[in-house]
């Protein structure tokens, strides 16, 4: 049991991008924005709502531009998109975007297979971005997958998540997610992973992005909070998943996290309730049942 929780934590919603990604069939525009709206009206204030990658690789992101020009910029609310290349700066760019987000992975194999590039062109690549995200007053969020483990290499040395992490943060990110993209982490990993990252470059820019692949999300969760990090990655409804890491289930879900926060007396400023409503509409969305806990038995008051 923590000792001490911290007044606030902050939740980075990814459904609408990381969710989306590896439904088998495209979600029409206006659903999409349906879903935004409804994570918007529970009081998540920044989301992960687009990529611009090629739409080749993920059809079902295609529509990105379209999509956050109907929500243009608003005061306090950050909707950000993956970018990997130039070309998908320009693409961001044109419409507005206040951050975009560049991503990689601890792996090797799992780099190459996700974005047919070695972690070192990733990065050069990555670099450019950054300059021209600068030059625009743009924010850079960074993106290390695979750090608890790879589908194709098995256990991955911390240290090489943390050396990419140094040089992301070299290059302007202003905070960096940490992925266990398949779901294997245990807390004792988690705490020295944590605790790592504490030690060399401390976790005020250091967020965790954990799918809940054999249910230990939430255990990791809470070897984070109780370590010192304070933003965490999840999905509404526990949507998502990976469509190059094999076996990847979706993130742990927003409302299973948001009643875990709260119910130890941690902040959000998100509304539980109006969240399992966005839960509901993630559900209709794609059309299938969604796998959260509190999505499936409710809030507490709640027994629908």
């Amino acid at each position: 049991m923590l000792d001490r929780v911290p007044d606030t934590v902050s939740v980075y919603e990814v459904s609408p991008r990381d969710g989306l990604q590896n439904e088998p069939t495209v979600v029409p525009l206006e659903q999409k924005v349906r879903l935004v709206e409804a994570l918007l009206a529970a009081g998540i204030t920044r989301i992960e709502a687009a990529s611009f990658v090629s739409p080749k690789w993920v059809p079902q992101l295609a529509d990105g531009e379209q999509l956050l020009a109907r929500f243009g910029r608003r005061e306090g609310i950050t909707l950000s998109a993956l970018c990997p290349n130039a070309r998908g700066f320009e693409r961001a760019a044109s419409v507005g975007v206040a951050e975009v987000a560049v991503f990689l992975s601890a792996s090797e194999t799992h780099n190459r297979k996700n974005i047919n590039r070695t972690v070192d062109e990733a990065l050069a690549i990555y670099a450019e971005v950054t300059e021209m995200a600068r030059a625009e007053g743009v924010r850079v969020r960074g993106y290390v997958s695979t750090v608890w483990g790879c589908p194709y290499e098995g256990e991955v040395e911390p240290a090489r998540a943390l050396s990419i992490t140094r040089r992301l943060l070299e290059m302007g990110c202003y905070e960096i997610s940490l992925g266990d993209t398949i779901g294997v982490g245990t807390p004792l990993q988690t705490r020295r992973i944590v605790d790592l990252f504490a030690r060399e470059v401390g976790l005020d820019r250091i967020a965790l992005h954990l799918h809940d692949t054999r249910g230990t999300a939430l255990a990791n969760i809470l070897v984070g909070l109780e370590h010192g990090v304070r933003t965490f990655d999840a999905s509404v409804g526990g949507l998502g998943g990976c469509p190059y890491a094999p076996g990847a289930a979706g993130n742990v879900a927003t409302e299973d996290l948001v009643y875990m926060l709260h119910a130890m007396g941690v902040s959000t400023g998100i509304d539980l309730d109006a969240l399992w409503e966005a839960g509901q509409v993630a559900e209709a969305v794609v059309g299938r049942p969604l796998p959260g806990k509190v999505h499936k038995a409710g809030t507490r008051w709640r027994r629908s």
